[in-house]
């Protein structure tokens, strides 16, 4: 692990949640409580119960998450700097939450509520897509209120999960805040149906406020309507530095005139779950050390094809190392 005190530090923000990651037989579930496969929908606490209660004897593992914070935990095995704001119930699964970060390094501003922390169940199907049924509780009351800007002192990153969206007063005033402290902004879109419910003022957002976007190959037909390479090129216009996955085939990154292919690893994939959170922390954690746009995209690639191959977003210490090794061996 390179580890430095000195590295440029990322804030994260989002959705403080418990993570619920189950194999489902096949896709009839989904039908029958109304998930688009391969979206995130938020639920309510008995819906979520109800998933629950259906696939109770199905594989599952449970552990800490929510988009931004699997970012923020990749990011501190890979030996950067960061910290996490976010909001949970004042309960038994809000203190594991806060004390699993707190074993990483990662800094944490954490928020309370009366309500319980939240929950997502990620149904696995059987070719590893990954469809989420999300009960925010306590997360969905994070508010502006919230936020201050002592708690971006130290920082020079702040990146921000696409699923805040739904609270658009909230993601404006974290940006705004940010960028009038000097920190460079990022998102990630999260999810094509995020998009397409907000899809004026994401526009608006990435354009005024937002210097890195992260998009998936479906996000970005979302936002702009066109194939990745095309899409790449109108995100890129939009903000300073564009990123377009494209699962297991890469990702496109733009800056200006810069424009870089990166190649995916081979990869056996049994559950997406985690993919793109842990691409952007391979991204962000290149970004932080200095590194070529190059090799930040294949550090992210790397990470996100090592993700895909185990259950959850949490990879083995074993695999850590492995994986910091192959940076420290990158040109």
């Amino acid at each position: 692990m390179i580890k430095s005190n000195n590295t440029p530090a990322v804030l994260g923000i989002g959705n403080a949640l418990m993570d619920i990651i189950t194999q489902i037989e096949n896709d009839s579930i989904l039908q029958t409580f109304g998930l688009p496969r391969g979206s995130m929908t938020l639920v309510d606490a008995e819906l979520s119960q109800n998933i629950f209660n259906a696939t109770i004897n199905n594989k599952k593992e449970v552990t800490n998450g929510g988009s931004a914070a699997n970012t923020m935990r990749c990011l501190a095995s890979l030996g950067g700097n960061g910290g996490y704001i976010g909001k949970t119930g004042d309960d038994e699964l809000g203190k594991i939450f806060k004390d699993e970060f707190t074993k990483k390094g990662i800094k944490t501003h954490m928020a309370l509520s009366e309500k319980d922390t939240g929950r997502v169940m990620g149904l696995i199907s059987k070719d590893s897509e990954r469809t989420m049924a999300t009960y925010l509780g306590a997360a969905a009351e994070l508010l502006p209120s919230d936020l201050d800007s002592s708690l971006l002192k130290g920082y020079r990153y702040f990146y921000m999960e696409g699923y805040l969206v739904q609270n658009h007063n909230l993601i404006k005033t974290g940006f705004e805040m940010a960028k009038a402290e000097g920190l460079t902004t990022a998102i990630d879109l999260a999810s094509y149906n995020v998009v397409e419910a907000n899809l004026d003022f994401l526009k608006e957002l990435i354009t005024d406020k937002v210097d890195i976007v992260f998009a998936n190959e479906e996000e970005a037909l979302a936002l702009t309507e066109k194939s990745p390479e095309e899409a790449l090129e109108e995100i890129a216009e939009m903000c300073d530095l564009a990123v377009v996955k494209v699962g297991k085939e890469g990702s496109f990154i733009k800056r200006g005139n810069e424009k870089i292919r990166i190649h995916g690893i081979q990869a056996k994939a049994i559950d997406t779950t985690g993919a793109g959170d842990s691409y952007a922390a391979g991204f962000l954690y290149g970004l932080t050390r200095g590194f070529a746009l190059e090799k930040c995209g294949n550090i992210a690639s790397m990470v996100a094809g090592k993700v895909v191959e185990v259950w959850g977003p949490n990879l083995p210490d074993a695999t850590w190392d492995e994986i910091n090794k192959k940076i420290r061996e990158m040109n």
